[in-house]
Formats: C-alpha cells, sequence, structure tokens
C-alpha cells in the first residue's frame, strides 16, 4: 500500500513539475480545472441545494473537482507515508490510497486535455472537442470508479463507532508527524458522510449522471469547423 500511494503521489509531481515549466499550460490546467468545477455545479445544482446532500456534494466539489492547489497536500503525502501507514488504521489508509490514485489520474487527463487546449479559451465545444482528442474512455471509466471509491471509503468509515473519536484523538501526533491537511480532509470527509446517514443514494446519483455525460462526450458528432454542440440533453450540463 505504501509502495502504491508514494507513486502515485510522484506521478502527481511529475505533471506539476512539467505545468511549472510551461506557463501556458499550466494557465490552460487552471482554466480546465475551473470549467470543470462549474460543470459539477450545474450538473449537481439539485445536490447542492438539498439539506441531506449539499454538504457532500460541496465536499466532492472542492476535495475532488476543484481547481485548488493541493501542493501543500501532497507534499505532506509523500514526506511521510511511511507514518501515515503506521499511524492510521487500515481503512483509513485505503481511502488515502483511492485518493492518491484518482489524483495521480485526473492530473494526468487534466494535461494530456490542456495540450489540446492551449491557445483557445476553454468553452463547451473546446471542451468536448479536447475529450474526444484524449479519448481513453477505460481510463475515464477508471476516473469515475476512483471518485465513487473515495466516497465508498468515506461512508464506510462512519460505520465504525469508535473511528471519529480515534480521529479526534489523532491531531496532535498528525500534527507532528505533518500530516495536519491529512487529518483535516479525513475528518471533514467523515462528518460530511456521517451527517448524510447513508451514501448509496448520493453516490449512485453521481455514478449515473456521471457516466452519461462521459458518454455523452465521447458520441457527441462535432464536424471540424463547427462552432456550436448538437443537441443533447447530457451536454446540456455543460456550463
Amino acid at each position: 500500500m505504501e509502495t502504491r500511494i508514494l507513486q502515485h503521489l510522484q506521478m502527481v509531481e511529475l505533471e506539476r513539475q512539467r505545468r511549472l515549466a510551461d506557463p501556458a499550460l499550466n494557465a490552460c490546467v487552471q482554466a480546465l480545472k475551473q470549467f470543470q468545477q462549474e460543470r459539477f455545479a450545474r450538473t449537481y445544482a439539485d445536490l447542492l441545494a438539498s439539506p441531506r446532500y449539499a454538504s457532500a456534494a460541496r465536499f466532492f466539489l472542492e476535495e475532488l473537482y476543484g481547481p485548488g492547489d493541493f501542493s501543500s497536500r501532497d507534499a505532506q503525502f509523500a514526506r511521510v507515508v511511511p507514518a501515515l501507514v503506521r499511524l492510521f488504521p487500515e481503512q483509513v489508509v485505503q481511502t488515502v490510497s483511492h485518493l492518491a490514485e484518482l489524483h495521480a489520474l485526473s492530473e494526468r487527463l487534466d494535461g494530456e486535455m490542456a495540450h489540446e487546449l492551449i491557445g483557445t479559451p476553454v468553452t463547451a465545444l473546446r471542451y468536448v472537442q479536447a475529450w474526444q482528442a484524449v479519448g481513453q474512455p477505460a481510463r475515464r471509466q477508471e476516473q469515475i470508479e476512483l471518485t465513487l471509491a473515495v466516497g465508498v471509503s468515506l461512508d464506510q468509515l462512519t460505520r465504525k463507532p469508535l473511528l471519529r473519536q480515534a480521529l479526534r484523538m489523532m491531531r496532535g501526533p498528525a500534527a507532528a508527524a505533518g500530516l495536519a491537511e491529512l487529518q483535516h480532509f479525513l475528518e471533514q470527509g467523515f462528518d460530511t458522510f456521517k451527517a448524510m446517514r447513508g451514501a448509496e443514494d448520493f453516490l449512485g446519483t453521481v455514478r449515473e449522471r456521471e457516466q452519461a455525460l462521459a458518454s455523452a462526450l465521447f458520441d457527441a458528432p462535432v464536424p471540424p469547423g463547427t462552432d456550436c454542440l448538437p443537441s443533447d440533453g447530457r451536454l446540456g450540463q455543460l456550463p
């Protein structure tokens, strides 16, 4: 588990360094991430307005889909993965492993799409064109599965009666080990999913909508030279 987490974090760092060496690419990646966060907010506007699901939807929006800078959290992970594996319960380490793998895959796919988008604004049409140019439907499906795996892992943690207390007691050791941001992520995720009182419907909705949108993006006929998207309700979720 330790080796896998480190490998994923190394992939993320390589992507980050490559972007820092190319300001145009870096700016395009940030614009792409902003576009994707806005897309998520549109796709899940009903969940974001739901008393039961709003916190979980916002957690996904900010922690998994946002353009935020996670370099500090990633650096913490990479420095102290052995301490993480030693200090945290196995179920928590599995959650972190899913998160690291999702982060690495998403960063790579975002980088590949950004290469297709450099020099143009990130519009819905250009997003579809870049998505199709990158292709790789199997990796897109894996991205969805890993997103859901993070949610499932967090939901499972809430069913461990003593785990919340254990997490609280680990604040001091986690901070001393340089894991404060990871500790915050885990506590926030735990509390968010605990308050939802069962994540099955929420995660089922995410699966259904993400798979429908991915299918629409791959299938959309966009002839060269066109400046508009085809009429497709699933693509209507794009900003």
